[in-house]
């Protein structure tokens, strides 16, 4: 499976230049996060969507006070067209019913808009995007966070993390504490859903998605302590 890698000549370059020219491969600023579907189908900033069915924007109220990133679309996501309906989506939205969340007043998203995938027989297996394709879609990350204008910000996995801090973090060492993210915006690290699916021993996987379902109530009630005693 391939991993992250560097683009030298992206990485370089400023971050506004590289805004500047977003802005104008996809001919405007959002101005609703309506607009997103037409705008990601269109997007060509990296080479993912050539053999990607659909865009897959996030979905979700604007404004929202709370926002999950998850890495990039899988294969069900990507045949659909909307994020979270594969496997970990179930698991994502029973974890939120779970924690006495309705996953329709959260916003989801994914760091990437495009299903990065190799071909195996019939199946087509998910492959980690690449760093310059991370950047590549940070654009239209920057929209969402400026569009829903969330409190708070939860990460699903190491990915989504360094897409939105802007480098690599270890999941295991900031999981779960919250760190400022912009002006708005904290964001909250914790694992992606797929993680769970993962876990071949089933009292660990229980263990494990009773930490995930905890996490998200814990990040809930950080939401309403910072509601009910903003920062003076």
């Amino acid at each position: 499976m391939k991993s992250e890698d560097s683009d030298p000549t992206s990485e370089s370059r400023p971050r506004t230049e590289r805004d500047d020219e977003a802005q104008a491969l996809t001919g405007r600023t959002l101005t609703s996060i309506d607009e997103l579907r037409a705008a990601v189908d269109s997007c060509r900033r990296c080479t993912l969507w050539k053999s990607a069915t659909h865009g897959v924007p996030g979905e979700g109220p604007a404004p929202a006070e709370l926002m999950l990133v998850g890495e990039a679309p899988g294969d069900s996501e990507d045949l659909q067209g909307h994020p979270f309906v594969g496997p970990a989506g179930a698991v994502l939205t029973r974890a939120l019913q779970d924690a006495g969340l309705d996953r329709q007043t959260v916003y989801v998203s994914n760091s990437v808009k495009h299903f990065k995938f190799e071909p195996r027989g019939k199946r087509r297996l998910h492959i980690k995007p690449s760093a310059s394709e991370i950047e590549a879609c940070h654009w239209w990350l920057d929209e969402e966070l400026r569009l829903v204008s969330p409190k708070l910000v939860i990460a699903l996995g190491g990915t989504a993390a360094r897409a939105l801090l802007g480098h690599a973090v270890t999941v295991s060492q900031v999981r779960a504490a919250p760190m400022r993210l912009n002006a708005a915006s904290y964001i909250w690290v914790t694992v992606h859903p797929s993680y769970l699916l993962r876990i071949p021993d089933d009292a660990q996987k229980r263990a494990e998605y009773s930490r995930f379902v905890q996490e998200l109530r814990d990040a809930v009630a950080w939401i309403n302590r910072k509601t009910s005693h903003p920062e003076k």
